[in-house]
């Protein structure tokens, strides 16, 4: 970890902030909670390690061991709260991930951050767009993606008390106001009775899909809670738009939803459009996070095109 690339993650330290806040809270109230470091964000945990000397591990540049150790803490029965950047946290120990937690029958709460390019100075090695695609392949992994600061408190204080295997995914941008934590798609704009479709923005692509198809009739939709997927809720906004046509905007892999969308609207026909991070020829760029965002299409301009493009057809 270089000391530039920390430099650009702390520009933007909302969400960071908040999960450091909520789990300090969470090792002074509930004895049950640990929590697993390998060096990243050590120093915003400094004062909870001196109250809890014996519940903040911090295992130095290991992330497999991090993520055996976790396993380890599950298994005696306690509440593991793992962190470090998605591809550290993820990619890298994904074997151990797979064994140590889903094979053991164990539960801990990942939280990641760096995402899909929020690190982007730091180069393809601090970039993760595929870590929820590669989570999804795993079973019982429930995925929160959380689009304010304040959301993520609210998602944080429920997976910490429960024994499930959870995984946090933080962003270094978000929308200007929370949106209410639940496992059901939020209705932000409802169409008409003969809107076009229906259009699911995950997370930190609220603010950006609301301004994108404001000029459409669409219903809009907000999951911060992506796995499970809200299968029931997306076929009943379905039924009730003029189309049942969906388009998904994801803050990474592109697609990685269509296989839920797919299995909500079985029933009937329809067509299904995913946004996010191109799955074709790596982007071999640094620049910023927004210029990754207009690479992509990710931006406003580039959600307002696409979707015009899906539904005035």
């Amino acid at each position: 970890m270089s000391e530039n690339t920390d430099t650009d993650m702390n520009r933007n330290t909302n969400m960071r902030q908040a999960f450091a806040d909520a789990v300090s809270a969470a090792l002074d109230d509930d004895p049950r909670t640990a929590l697993v470091l390998a060096v990243i964000s050590g120093d915003m945990f400094r004062r909870a390690a001196a109250r809890h000397p014996g519940r903040v591990i911090d295992v130095g540049i290991r992330e497999q061991a991090m993520i055996g150790v976790a396993g380890g803490l599950a298994l005696t029965g306690m509440r593991p709260i793992v962190h470090s950047y998605a591809p550290f946290l993820v990619e890298r120990p994904f074997e151990q991930v797979k064994l140590d937690f889903g094979h053991q029958g164990t539960g801990a709460v990942l939280v990641g951050i760096g995402g899909s390019y929020d690190a982007s100075t730091a180069g393809r090695t601090h970039q993760a767009p595929g870590d929820v695609a590669l989570l999804d392949t795993l079973p019982g992994w429930n995925v929160h993606v959380p689009g304010h600061h304040d959301e993520v408190r609210d998602v944080l204080r429920d997976a910490i008390s429960g024994d499930d295997r959870v995984y946090v995914r933080l962003s270094a941008t978000g929308n200007r106001a929370p949106r209410p934590v639940s496992p059901r798609l939020t209705v932000l704009r409802e169409g008409s009775a003969r809107s076009a479709g229906v259009v699911v923005a995950v997370g930190p692509m609220l603010d950006r899909v609301l301004a994108a198809t404001s000029d459409l009739d669409v219903t809009v939709a907000y999951a911060s809670t992506v796995r499970p997927f809200d299968r029931e809720g997306l076929s009943a906004l379905a039924g009730r738009a003029g189309n049942a046509d969906v388009l998904v905007v994801e803050p990474y892999l592109r697609g990685t939803s269509a296989h839920e969308v797919a299995e909500a609207l079985s029933d009937r026909r329809h067509r299904q459009l995913g946004l996010g991070v191109d799955r074709g020829e790596e982007l071999r760029a640094y620049g910023t996070p927004a210029d990754h965002d207009r690479e992509h299409g990710l931006d406003a301009e580039g959600i307002a095109k696409a979707a015009r493009d899906f539904f005035l057809v």
